[in-house]
C-alpha cells in the first residue's frame, strides 16, 4: 500500500503548488531515499525539471562513500545530483547538530535556482520531535509552531510536503522498493538531544498516549497560526523600531510592546542578520540591560550572536574580533580585508600616489582635520562623530610614515585630501559588524 500512497500524497501536494523547479534535499538516508524515488516516478515531478543535491559533511569517515552512493542512486534513476562538501565551522560554540545544519542550509541557499523548490523528507515524527525540542527550551508560538511547510531560502523556497505523513509510510516505501539507504551513526548517539528524544522519551510518550505526535503536531498548527497572526503586528512594528541606516532598534519602544509581540521581532530581527536567537535567559537580560545608565556601554553575548545597548537603541552582530595585537598593513587604494571582517577601499577604484600605513589605535592618536582650526584627539573626534564604540578599536587610521593623516573616511588630514583628490577617489571603510 505504501509504494502507491506516497506517490499519491506528493502529487496531490504539487498539484496545489505554482510552477517552479524542484530540488530533493538529499542525504542517501531512508527517508530523503524514499522521498526522491517516489518524486523520480512522477511525470508531474519530472515536468518540473527535478533534480537533487547533496551535501557533504566531512564529519563522518564514511562521507565520501555516502556521496559516491548518491551519485549511484541518482544516475539510475536519470536524476541529475550535485554533490558539495563544506566543513563545519566548531568556533561559534553553537554544538555540532547546529554547526552542520547552519553549513548544509548555506549550500543549499547558495545553490538553488530562482523559484525553485527545496523538496525535505520531514515527516510527522520529525515536527514532533522538533516541537518537544522547542517546548523543552522554553519557546514561545513560533517556535512551537515547529517546521514551516515552506519558507524562503536563497533565491528559492524550502517546500516540506511530508510533514503530516508518519515516518513509517516512508520506511513501508523504502521496503517494498528494495531502495538501498546510507546510515549515519550519528543518528545513535543518543548523548543528542533529538536522538534522546527519538529513541527514549518519544517511544515511552507513545506508549501511555498512542497518538502523541498527532496530538502534538495538531498544537504546533495552533501554534502556527497564532504566530503568523501575531506576525503581522511585530513586523509593522519592527518597521517603525528599526534604523535602516544603522539596522539598530530603538529600545524603548521594542521594551513598550507585549512580550507576544517582542520576543518574536528581536529573534527575526537577529536572524535577518544571520545571528541566532538568544535564550529566555539571555533575551531577560537584554532586556535588563535596557535601563542602563548614560555612560554604560553593557553587552549581551551568546554563542555565535552579541547585542550592545547603545543611544538608547538595540545594536547587534557577531563576536567582534580583537585587533590589538594585529599588525599594520600597507594599502595603495586595492580592496583591503581588515582584521575584524571589515573592509577598507577606494570609490571609485583607483590607485593612490603613494602607500599608506594601516594601523589601530594604541591611545593618544591625534589628527587636525581639513578645515579645523584645531588638531583632535580621536576620542573626542570618535564621541562627536557618533562612531559606536565596539567599532572604535577596528577604525583603520591610515599613516603617511608616522603622521596620521586620515581616520577611516571619516577625518581627513588636509594631506589626505590633497592624496585622494589626486587619485580622483575617496576612502570608503565598512565596519565588520556594520
Amino acid at each position: 500500500m505504501a509504494q502507491n500512497t506516497l506517490p499519491t500524497l506528493l502529487d496531490a501536494a504539487l498539484q496545489g503548488r505554482p510552477e517552479g523547479a524542484l530540488c530533493v534535499a538529499y542525504s542517501g538516508g531512508p527517508d530523503s531515499t524514499a522521498l526522491l524515488h517516489a518524486l523520480a516516478h512522477s511525470p508531474a515531478a519530472r515536468a518540473r525539471g527535478l533534480r537533487a543535491l547533496h551535501v557533504d559533511h566531512g564529519l563522518q569517515a564514511e562521507s565520501a562513500r555516502w556521496a559516491a552512493h548518491c551519485r549511484a542512486f541518482c544516475a539510475a534513476l536519470s536524476v541529475p545530483c550535485d554533490v558539495y562538501v563544506t566543513k563545519v565551522d566548531l568556533s561559534g560554540g553553537i554544538g555540532l547538530e547546529a554547526a552542520a545544519r547552519q553549513a548544509r542550509y548555506a549550500i543549499f541557499a547558495e545553490h538553488l535556482h530562482a523559484d525553485e523548490r527545496l523538496v525535505f523528507g520531514h515527516h510527522l515524527d520529525d515536527q514532533t520531535e522538533t516541537v518537544l525540542l522547542k517546548l523543552l527550551r522554553g519557546a514561545g508560538p513560533e517556535g512551537l509552531g515547529g517546521m514551516r511547510a515552506e519558507r524562503p531560502l536563497g533565491q528559492g523556497l524550502v517546500w516540506r510536503p511530508l510533514l503530516d505523513v508518519p515516518r513509517q509510510l516512508l520506511l513501508d516505501y523504502v521496503q517494498a522498493h528494495d531502495l538501498p539507504s546510507v546510515h549515519d551513526p550519528s543518528n545513535d548517539d543518543r548523548q543528542l538531544a533529538r536522538n534522546h528524544l527519538r529513541h527514549e522519551v518519544i517511544p515511552l510518550l507513545k506508549a501511555h498516549w498512542p497518538h502523541a505526535a498527532i496530538s502534538i503536531t495538531h498544537s504546533a498548527k495552533l501554534c502556527r497560526a497564532a504566530a503568523d497572526t501575531l506576525q503581522n503586528d511585530w513586523l509593522a512594528a519592527l518597521e517603525t523600531l528599526r534604523d535602516d541606516t544603522t539596522n539598530s532598534l530603538d529600545v524603548r519602544g521594542w521594551l513598550a510592546l507585549p512580550a507576544a509581540l517582542r520576543d518574536p521581532l528581536l529573534a527575526h530581527w537577529l536572524h535577518a542578520q544571520g545571528l541566532p536567537a538568544p535564550t529566555t535567559a539571555q533575551r531577560q537580560q537584554i532586556e535588563r540591560q535596557c535601563t542602563a545608565q548614560d555612560g554604560q556601554l553593557p553587552c549581551i553575548q551568546w554563542a555565535g550572536a552579541e547585542v550592545h545597548v547603545w543611544k538608547h537603541r538595540l545594536w547587534a552582530m557577531a563576536p567582534s574580533h580583537a585587533t590589538d595585537a594585529c599588525a599594520a598593513l600597507q594599502w595603495q587604494g586595492q580592496p583591503l580585508r581588515l582584521p575584524d571582517g571589515g573592509r577598507l577601499s577606494l570609490e571609485p577604484e583607483a590607485t593612490l600616489p603613494i602607500a599608506l600605513t594601516v594601523r589601530w589605535r594604541s591611545g593618544g592618536e591625534r589628527i587636525k582635520p581639513a578645515g579645523d582650526r584645531y588638531t583632535r584627539d580621536l576620542r573626542s573626534l570618535f564621541q562627536a562623530g557618533a562612531i559606536p564604540p565596539w567599532q572604535r578599536d577596528a577604525c583603520p587610521l591610515l599613516y603617511e610614515k608616522n603622521e596620521l593623516i586620515a581616520v577611516a573616511d571619516r577625518w581627513l588630514s588636509a594631506r589626505a585630501e590633497s592624496l585622494f583628490r589626486e587619485a580622483g577617489a575617496r576612502p570608503r571603510w565598512r565596519p565588520g559588524n556594520s
